[in-house]
């Protein structure tokens, strides 16, 4: 089984992250997995969203570059070793991975140049986790 991917190439400004969300949002298109990538002047955004064709649609029209792939997605047990044991059977194949990212939607980590003043500006407005309740999931 394969999952169609989105690529969006987005310039590595403030703001543009939302943008690709909000658009997709009042398309009615639900973002179930993401992965970011960023250089100096660029990002890459990859998604996997409820409807890509519309999703294509909706970002190309609002003047972003995307491609359109195919990728595995796979369900890891949830114990100390399950993504090892998924690994170690391409790994055996002589299977490269090109990247990989968590498709759970829910708890997100952002790397921010400003973290605390991040934290400040989502303090009450949003559940922040620390060491501890992300240990805890």
């Amino acid at each position: 089984m394969k999952v169609t991917q989105l690529t969006v190439f987005l310039e590595n400004r403030p703001g543009r992250l939302a943008e690709v969300a909000r658009i997709l949002g009042g398309a009615g298109i639900n973002i179930h997995g993401f992965s970011t990538t960023e250089a100096a002047e660029y990002g890459i955004l990859r998604l996997i969203v409820s409807d890509t064709s519309k999703a294509r649609e909706v970002l190309n029209a609002a003047g972003f570059t995307t491609h359109v792939t195919q990728v595995l997605c796979v369900k890891v047990e949830d114990v100390p070793g399950g993504l090892a044991t998924v690994l170690d059977k391409l790994a055996a194949a002589d299977v490269s991975i090109e990247y990989l990212y968590n498709i759970s939607f829910f708890n997100v980590c952002f790397a921010v140049r400003d973290l605390d003043r991040a934290v400040d500006l989502l303090a009450g407005q949003v559940t922040l986790m620390g060491d501890e309740e992300v240990q805890a999931l």
